[in-house]
């Protein structure tokens, strides 16, 4: 796949019927129209979620901590390829079994001027596999107890992208950790 087409978002109606595509630069500015994403959250043995803060180059969130892996889908792709695809491209990860944790979450978001206003399904996923970072999307990469990270995104002054941070409260509901992991949570009260 080349370059370009990976950076053409499908812009969606209200009711999530594509209504045209446009090139990703082009519509993340103070009046960004709703279009299709979605976000990842991988969870290993050790009962960790892995975190990636976005490479400081980045229009959106530049610099910004957040979940595994997000991106946009490509006119008449399916979410869980479009996760395939960016986890390949972001972290060097394939082979993942994804599964669908949130299929209609939705969400709208604005920093420096920028408005992030998607639909964007989130999947979970297990893996024990090391990260390979592409600097152009990616700074750095950590894994993190799952429950001090739930902890820090309720702590004063947290600065995770506000997506990872609804999205974790509402996995966090669903227990999508022990789904993942096979694990119960240590600390429940987090």
């Amino acid at each position: 796949m080349d370059q370009l087409s990976d950076d053409i978002v499908v812009l969606v109606d209200e009711s999530d019927r594509v209504i045209g595509s446009a090139l990703k630069h082009e519509v993340h500015h103070s009046r960004t129209p709703l279009h299709r994403a979605f976000s990842v959250f991988l969870f290993n043995s050790n009962g960790e979620v892995l975190l990636q803060q976005r490479a400081f180059a980045k229009l959106t969130w530049p610099g910004v901590w957040s979940n595994s892996c997000c991106g946009h889908l490509l006119p008449d792709e399916t979410v869980e390829a479009a996760a395939e695809r960016r986890l390949d491209f972001e972290l060097g990860l394939r082979n993942i079994e994804l599964t669908m944790a949130l299929p209609d979450y939705r969400y709208r978001a604005e920093k420096d001027g920028i408005v992030e206003n998607e639909i964007c399904p989130v999947l979970f996923g297990f893996t024990d596999a090391i990260p390979v970072v592409n600097p152009n999307e990616v700074a750095e990469t950590e894994w993190k107890d799952w429950d001090v990270f739930l902890a820090e995104l309720k702590a004063p002054g947290c600065e995770f992208s506000p997506w990872a941070i609804e999205e974790a409260d509402l996995l966090s509901q669903l227990n999508v950790f022990t789904q993942a992991t096979g694990r119960k949570r240590q600390n429940v009260a987090a």
